[in-house]
């Protein structure tokens, strides 16, 4: 599973990178092994708007009682966003597996290769895949990340019949964009 889930999240990267954007963080629940969907963080305003809607992201899998969460960002694109200094590799794919028992940080660095320029300016590059690094267990993990991670672990308190459906109509009115799969779609 883990390998399936690093290799959607290069491609959306891959995609994302050569139409000039780095993708949005997302995190990933799992739930007894089974996806639950993926949800990539709201538009953001730098500084704290960042911090907070990145943190964000955990809701879902706390509204899920996720077991797991697979958390993807960039580095620069993070730090920028959330004024925190460049920590590890740049430019670097990101992802964590968690659980409320600990988490493994990988990075999967890359090269931009250029493809071409938009009249407005935005460059289209392609990311040309470096060795991934060794995976670190209990990798130090930026400030809003590891605020994911540990609100993903904490079970979420709502009063309400159906805490997970009206959890993801939230977050959709936020401006997440959140995918289900199938099972928790119902």
């Amino acid at each position: 599973m883990w390998e399936a889930l690093v290799g959607v999240v290069k491609s959306a990267y891959t995609a994302g990178l050569s139409e000039g954007a780095v993708p949005r963080p997302l995190i990933i629940p799992l739930l007894h092994g089974e996806l639950v969907g993926m949800v990539w963080v709201r538009p953001l305003k730098v500084g704290e708007d960042a911090l907070t809607g990145i943190a964000e992201l955990a809701n879902i899998a706390a509204a899920a009682g996720a077991d797991e969460v697979v958390l993807a960002w960039e580095t620069h694109d993070v730090a920028t966003a959330c004024q925190l200094p460049v920590v590890g590799p740049a430019p670097c794919l990101n992802m964590v597996l968690a659980t409320c028992d600990g988490h493994v940080l990988h990075q999967f660095p890359y090269s931009e290769q250029p493809l071409s320029h938009s009249p407005e300016g935005w460059a289209s590059v392609a990311p040309d895949w470096m060795p991934a690094r060794a995976p670190r267990p209990s990798g130090e993990l930026v400030p809003p990340i590891q605020a994911a991670v540990n609100f993903a672990c904490t079970p979420m308190e709502l009063d309400h019949p159906a805490p997970f459906g009206v959890t993801v109509v939230l977050m959709e009115e936020d401006g997440y964009s959140v995918r289900l799969t199938e099972a928790f779609a119902r």
